[in-house]
């Protein structure tokens, strides 16, 4: 009678361990989570028609079978009690100024995960003289995070290089269609106007550099709290087929996916 006593113990035991490790397991991860930045995590003319598709967004997205596996889906997975609870406050055309007000409503919103991609629209102006100035974006940042960092308990917040507008240039200017939409619909003129010199662009790759630095430094001052992903999007080698046949500006399908994953691999959840 022992032994069979024993024998039923041993996967009771197993049982009773499992169950109290998947909890534990769902307790580090976050219950609620809110993306804010610009158009790209509104996935704006990611397929299909224009606009705006926040269920496609690399972020929050909440579309099973568009082939992207945003940050919700796969805390989803993982911790239940996010369903639901994956707030959207990015806003197309958003500039580093306007990053303070949406994270006041990630404050009211209680999300305990924040992703940050902002920067494209600083820019991407109509000149390189409309960028805007490197001191007012590192303090946009820097209000942002300090609003978050007065949230209790802290959330994790991860901040994300920009996408690197020169490769964009560098993948599509030998597409004549790409070159019209551009000029028709005045695309990031600073950057991808057919009138630009070299210098012209040049000082938009600096520009950016300066952005990605302030987005790095600002983040490593809040310590724990936050997680920049050390240029990763910003060194990703995407292709003419990871770019909307729409704008051919913003991610199609394939990119948002693969935004989704290379963010992912430097959120530092997995």
């Amino acid at each position: 009678m022992r032994k069979i006593a024993k024998f039923l113990l041993i996967p009771l035991l197993f049982f009773f361990i499992a169950a109290g490790a998947q909890p534990a397991a769902a307790a580090a991860y976050p219950k609620s989570m809110a993306a804010l930045g610009d158009s790209i995590s509104q996935a704006a003319d990611v397929c299909c028609w224009y606009g705006d598709h926040p269920a496609q967004s690399w972020s929050t997205g909440n579309n099973q079978y568009d082939g992207i596996r945003s940050h919700y889906e796969r805390l989803l997975a993982v911790q239940p009690a996010i369903a639901g609870k994956n707030y959207n406050n990015s806003r197309s055309g958003a500039k580093a100024a306007d990053l303070p007000a949406q994270g006041r409503a990630a404050v009211a919103q209680k999300a305990q995960y924040v992703t940050i991609l902002i920067g494209a629209n600083d820019l991407c102006t109509s000149t390189t003289g409309g960028m805007t100035d490197p001191g007012s974006f590192e303090t946009s940042i820097r209000t942002s995070l300090q609003t978050l960092n007065q949230m209790r308990p802290r959330p994790q917040v991860f901040v994300s290089s920009i996408p690197n507008v020169h490769h964009l240039w560098s993948v599509l200017k030998g597409s004549e269609i790409a070159q019209w939409v551009w000029s028709t619909a005045k695309v990031c003129q600073s950057m991808l106007s057919t009138a630009n010199t070299d210098a012209d662009r040049q000082l938009v790759v600096d520009r950016e550099l300066a952005f990605n630095a302030s987005l790095a430094r600002v983040c490593q001052e809040f310590g724990h709290m936050c997680r920049h992903d050390g240029g990763a999007v910003y060194n990703y080698p995407f292709t003419a087929g990871d770019v909307s046949v729409l704008d051919y500006f913003h991610p199609s399908l394939r990119g948002q996916a693969a935004l989704a994953n290379v963010t992912w691999n430097a959120a530092g959840w997995s």
